[in-house]
Order: C-alpha cells, then structure tokens, then sequence
C-alpha cells in the first residue's frame, strides 16, 4: 500500500505542482489550501505523514500542528516555509513539528525528508493517548543509559534523572544515537547519515537549530551541560 500524503497548501500553483510530483514519487495524496480542512482530513483519515505550509490564512500550519499534538496525535510533519530566521524554525519545533523545508526547495529534498521520517515512523505510542508520567520498571536490555539520561526505545521514551522529557520524533533519535555513542564526537555528517538519511551539505543548519532546540529540553539549573559543540566536528553527548 502506498504511503498517505495530506498536504496543505495556500498557494495553488506550489500545490498543484507538489501534488503531482509526489503522486508520481507513488505517493496517495490529499491536497487542501487551507488549515481547517487540513484538521478536518487529519481528523476523518489519519494520514501517514503531514506536509504543512506554515504561512496559511485561518489557521496556519503552525495551528494545525499544534492542534493534533494535543490531541496526541504523533504523526510526522514536516513543515514549507519562507521563513528562513532561526527563531521560525524554533517555532515550528515547538509546535510539534518533526522536520521543515525551506522554499523555494527542490522536490527531491521533499522527498529526502518524507522518506527519512516515515523510516523512523513507530507504530508504537503514534497517536496514543498520553501515557503515566511514572518510569516503568526496569527490565534488562530495555533501557539505553549515559550522562544521566535514560532512554526507552520502545515506548519512545526519555528522562534526565526523575523527569521526563517532552521530545519531538527527531528529537527523540538524535538523542538516542547521541546517548548510545556518549563520549564519541560524531561528525555531521554522520548525524545527517543516521537521522535523515540525507547529507543536506555544509550551509545546512538543520543539524543546528534541532541541537539547539535538545538543548533546551536537556538543561537545567546548576547541572552540567550534555551536549558538546566541537567546532568544525560535529557534537559528544557527556557529563562534565
């Protein structure tokens, strides 16, 4: 079965445009200009993953976005956007959103980062209801550790020390592979390689603001700093 595809977006020449490019790449799409029907779609047929412009009349991308994480809904989204400011990126991360492209793009980087998220698609927690904020008991092998932070692969879940991380589908890989290589500087490439499955080149600052944005989450007051920048490397997960 192919994959499903809503995509919501205002300008109808780009729409029409994408539409067709991702029916030929054998994707199902649904196409709408707007972010009600957008909702009112996600809502009737949950699709396999959202494409969401986040400059949108009504309810924008960034709404809709934030409207189905509150739901619990986990589908991946990857957000279009013209915004190119850091702190527009941050935005649509904190609204729940998994990836984002940067317009005028090229269709073959859309089709890149679809395929990448709906690799890391588990069908374990998506669109579930929130689970106890309690830690399971441990079971042997289940648990990654390093630097404090425990991970549960399975049940997609995190903590730093007693508290439980709210991560994002990214957030929640570049975390993990960050923790199960603690202590080993890995290169951006790597990272690019591991998370997205595409090498976006130097000028990328994808890499960037999704570090950036874990960071935020992982800090806390008078506790050290876990993750490192080496300069012109790349970035160690430890403690010190």
């Amino acid at each position: 079965m192919p994959h499903t595809v809503l995509l919501a977006e205002d300008d109808r020449a780009i729409r029409n445009a994408l539409e067709r490019a991702l029916t030929l790449e054998g994707y199902q799409v649904v196409a709408v200009a707007d972010g009600v029907e957008a909702l009112a779609q996600a809502h009737r047929n949950r699709p396999d993953v959202l494409v969401l412009d986040v400059m949108m009349p009504g309810i924008d991308g960034l709404q809709v976005c934030r409207v189905l994480r509150a739901e619990g809904d986990r589908t991946p989204v990857l957000m279009l956007t013209a915004l190119v400011e850091t702190a527009d990126r941050i935005a649509g991360l904190d609204a729940g959103a998994d990836d984002y492209v940067v317009k005028p793009f090229d269709v073959e980087e859309v089709f890149a980062r679809l395929r990448a998220l709906l690799r890391r698609t588990s069908p374990v927690g998506a669109g579930s209801a929130a689970v106890p904020a309690e830690a399971p008991r441990p079971e042997p092998g289940r648990f990654v550790e390093a630097a404090g932070i425990r991970m549960d692969p399975q049940a997609r879940r995190a903590w730093r020390g007693p508290r439980e991380l709210e991560l994002t589908r990214t957030e929640f890989e570049l975390l993990e592979l960050l923790v199960r290589n603690a202590g080993i500087v890995l290169d951006h490439s790597t990272i690019y390689d591991r998370i997205w499955g595409y090498d976006f080149g130097p000028g990328s600052k994808n890499l960037a603001v999704y570090v950036g944005y874990l960071r935020r989450k992982l800090d806390e007051p008078d506790a050290p700093q876990l993750i490192h920048t080496v300069r012109g490397v790349g970035y160690v997960l430890r403690e010190d």
